[in-house]
């Protein structure tokens, strides 16, 4: 198999350097185990939440967060670069209606009642900034326990878990119109495709919203026809209407997947899943391929570049022997983190642990380095979650800094493919 540019993973990272790549010019081949952890994600980009205190301006709060962490991902592309990718990806996710700004976070509700700061959200949260307080609806589906309305609104009207005073939440519980088997998140999300569904929801609903604002609501509004629902239940109920996510499977990641998938078709990218990286041929100071699994069978696959984005240690991009000592699999690059003879975790859960940071060093293009301190290959570009510096559970960062990395090493590339064309 033979591309211009060949990119492991297809996460945010991975999808959105295939992406640019594709719309540069390039044939791209995105390969990826699955969808990376957007699944898992709550369809929100969080770009900069905690520094460590409460950003309230991701932007404004960079320059001297970067200070104080020299070493984070974000220091590839900056603030330009932030607000660069940013405004692709809103163009990108356009059929999703993101919006936002990089000048403010959105304090949006999560499944247990708590704010958390976000920049950019999907059309079906646009309503759930609750930082200026107000009254709110909280509406779960009784038998969906994936969702518990009472504790969320609990928890919303306490002053002390909310960061924003003034909020009136009260809780509903809708009878399920359908049968017991469609509460799984999955089949909600297809059942509520159902305008008859809807119609015997809203029924319930309309009379008890009382002077709320806004209607909160799990994250389970369609997947393919999420934009028509939505625009329904608001235009019916006649308030605003916003998800919020809960436990995985996420139906907003699995949406973002679905979009950027699109995008990459258009573009003229192609992706494969169930596919996995697994080693790499070098010469003359570059990757000459690179052989991945492919059903019950490996092929080799070369190109021009490559972009590394198999994610940090939760999914396999970072892997930690027996003997302690860490390494990347694909390259055997040289992982910046804990010693083997150090522990790799602390004694508090949520405190941050020595592996939390652990990862790939690159140059100013985003190039990962060998042992010797030089770029392990001239065409090899890391991106995500498999760099080093940064503790994106706790800063509140990840979709940003893997938007982020994955626009600067898709940049870097077309900006090396120019110069040799000069």
């Amino acid at each position: 198999m033979i591309a211009d540019a060949l990119v492991m993973g297809a996460g945010t990272a991975g999808l959105t350097a295939g992406i640019r790549l594709a719309q540069g010019g390039l044939r791209v081949t995105v390969v990826g185990t699955g969808e990376g952890c957007l699944p898992l994600a709550s369809g929100t980009v969080d770009v900069l939440g905690y520094a460590p205190d409460p950003v309230q301006s991701p932007l404004a709060a960079l320059p001297a967060f970067l200070a104080a962490n020299p070493d984070h991902p974000y220091r590839l592309a900056g603030s330009g670069g932030l607000e660069q990718s940013v405004a692709w990806f809103l163009e990108t996710a356009e059929p999703l209606g993101y919006r936002g700004e990089l000048s403010r976070n959105r304090w949006v509700p999560t499944v247990l009642g708590g704010l958390r700061p976000t920049a950019l959200v999907p059309a079906s949260m646009a309503a759930a900034d609750l930082s200026a307080g107000g009254e709110v609806v909280i509406a779960g589906i009784r038998g969906f326990r994936d969702f518990h309305p009472a504790l969320l609104a609990a928890n919303l009207n306490c002053p002390t878990a909310a960061s924003a005073p003034g909020i009136q939440a009260r809780a509903v519980e809708l009878d399920w119109p359908g049968s017991a088997g469609d509460l799984p998140a999955f089949r909600l999300g297809r059942r509520l495709e159902d305008a008859e569904i809807r119609r015997r929801l809203i029924t319930q609903l309309r009379p008890r919203l009382g002077g709320a604002a806004a209607v909160g609501m799990p994250a389970v509004l369609g997947r393919e026809r999420a934009a028509e629902v939505h625009a329904d239940l608001e235009r019916r109920l006649g308030v605003p209407v916003f998800e919020i996510p809960g436990l995985p499977p996420s139906l907003p990641g699995l949406r973002l997947f679905d979009c950027l998938r699109r995008a990459l078709r258009v573009a003229g990218g192609r992706l494969i899943l169930g596919s996995t990286a697994v080693g790499a041929t070098l010469g003359h100071g570059a990757v000459d391929s690179v052989t991945i699994t492919q059903a019950s069978r490996r092929v080799e696959v070369s190109a021009g570049f490559f972009v590394l984005a198999t994610g940090g240690f939760p999914t396999g991009g970072i892997v930690r022997e027996p003997d302690g000592e860490l390494r990347e699999p694909v390259f055997g690059l040289p992982v910046r983190g804990p010693a083997a003879e150090e522990q790799p975790f602390g004694d508090e859960y949520l405190a941050e642990h020595p592996l939390d940071r652990a990862g790939l060093a690159t140059d100013a293009e985003g190039r990962p380095l060998g042992a010797g301190g030089a770029p392990h290959a001239a065409n090899l570009y890391a991106a995500g979650a498999v760099l080093a510096g940064g503790v994106p559970w706790r800063e509140k960062s990840g979709e940003g800094v893997s938007l982020t990395t994955g626009w600067h090493a898709a940049e870097a590339i077309l900006s090396s493919r120019r110069e040799d064309a000069a």
